[in-house]
């Protein structure tokens, strides 16, 4: 399973979020200090909300296989600019929380999440556990081992670590 970290406002819903996760009852938790498990990393949102505190998230980012910006439905501003992407060096992925909340405005919140590199965008309920599965499912495949050699030749194609090589293309062979 892939190892998730977490990103966001405070009360964006991450830590209900990891608690849903792991198929725990939620209960209100508040995050002082950067928690991390097997399968999650889940950071204090007040680690987004500073710039003091934010070198922080990319330095906890390079513990994971995947990063991800939650944001609830119903939040009136993102933190995260335009292709904010560019510090992180995994999948970018975005997690809509509080999809049931009567202000939401999920339409903003994903073009949030696209604006700032997100490749894919899941839409939770913590508390129904709507959209859990979905996400657990894309957590599930481990990450593919990629050599220092093999990143590099992708690199110099243009392309992530993460991502596939292109039809056609293949390692050289002193690198497969």
């Amino acid at each position: 399973m892939k190892k998730l970290f977490l990103m966001g406002r405070s009360e964006a819903g991450k830590t209900s979020l990891t608690q849903a996760l792991k198929g725990e009852d939620l209960h209100y938790e508040k995050t002082q200090y950067v928690n991390t498990s097997a399968d999650t990393i889940d950071s204090p949102g007040e680690y987004a909300e500073s710039k003091v505190c934010g070198v922080g998230l990319a330095c906890f980012s390079f513990e994971a296989d995947v990063v991800a910006i939650v944001q609830a439905a119903d939040e009136p501003f993102s933190l995260f600019g335009a292709n904010c992407r560019s510090f992180i060096l995994r999948p970018l992925i975005g997690i809509i929380t509080k999809v049931d909340s009567p202000y939401a405005n999920i339409p903003m919140v994903e073009l949030w999440l696209k604006n700032a590199g997100c490749e894919r965008i899941f839409m939770i309920n913590n508390v129904t556990r709507e959209g859990i599965d979905e996400l657990m499912e894309y957590l599930a495949d481990d990450p593919p081992p990629v050599t220092w050699e093999q990143a590099r030749f992708k690199q110099s194609l243009g392309l992530n670590d993460w991502d596939p090589l292109p039809e056609g293309v293949e390692y050289p062979e002193e690198i497969r």
